[in-house]
């Protein structure tokens, strides 16, 4: 770092995420925690969370606490559970901590944050809002498996299919291959829809 903060390159990385970005990014832009602390001053940037901030030319988003729960937890971190439910629309469920899977050598310590160590492949994973969240369907696959109530569950999948962001045989195969709780409220749900 020559000590010559590059905005271009800040503005970059903070684009892709609907204008929020932490301290360490920003000093792999130059910024020292000095400068940070300058830019808070002069209405540059919003410190919106202790080491996360956001650029004033971007609006706050409905999602920040998605936002800041995934920048704390780290670029491989993905939205998930009841908190992909929100932001997919699909539930009137409000989760009390925002659901994050990651890998498993990370931290377990977060407040507000409630971490899933799952295996993700890369096919269940999309982008929504600016944010890395699962599929609708590994999605609804996960708070079957995990216990969220039937009811929640058959109107999330009631609601994604009708929107079409899932299909029948997609989530059966899906449910299929994870078996358990899963499969047996997935398969009770499209049975009920068919007839």
């Amino acid at each position: 770092m020559d000590g010559q903060p590059n905005f271009n390159r800040l503005y970059e990385i903070a684009e892709n995420q609907a204008g929020y970005f932490t301290a360490k990014q920003a000093h792999g832009a130059g910024f020292s925690w000095e400068r940070l602390s300058y830019y808070v001053t002069t209405r540059r940037f919003i410190r919106v969370q202790r080491g996360i901030y956001r650029l004033v030319q971007f609006p706050g988003s409905p999602y920040e606490d998605l936002f800041i729960a995934w920048l704390r937890t780290g670029p491989s971190s993905v939205i998930s559970h009841e908190s992909a439910l929100y932001i997919y629309n699909l539930s009137d469920v409000l989760p009390g901590e925002v659901h994050v899977i990651m890998p498993r050598t990370g931290s377990r310590r977060r407040s507000g944050i409630r971490l899933h160590t799952n295996r993700l492949h890369p096919n269940e994973v999309t982008s929504r809002e600016g944010l890395p969240v699962t599929t609708a369907a590994r999605t609804l696959i996960d708070l079957a498996a995990t216990g969220l109530a039937e009811e929640h569950i058959r109107q999330a999948v009631n609601d994604a299919l009708h929107q079409g962001l899932v299909g029948r045989d997609e989530l059966l195969s899906i449910a299929t291959q994870r078996g358990g709780r899963a499969m047996r409220i997935i398969r009770n749900i499209i049975n009920r829809e068919k007839e």
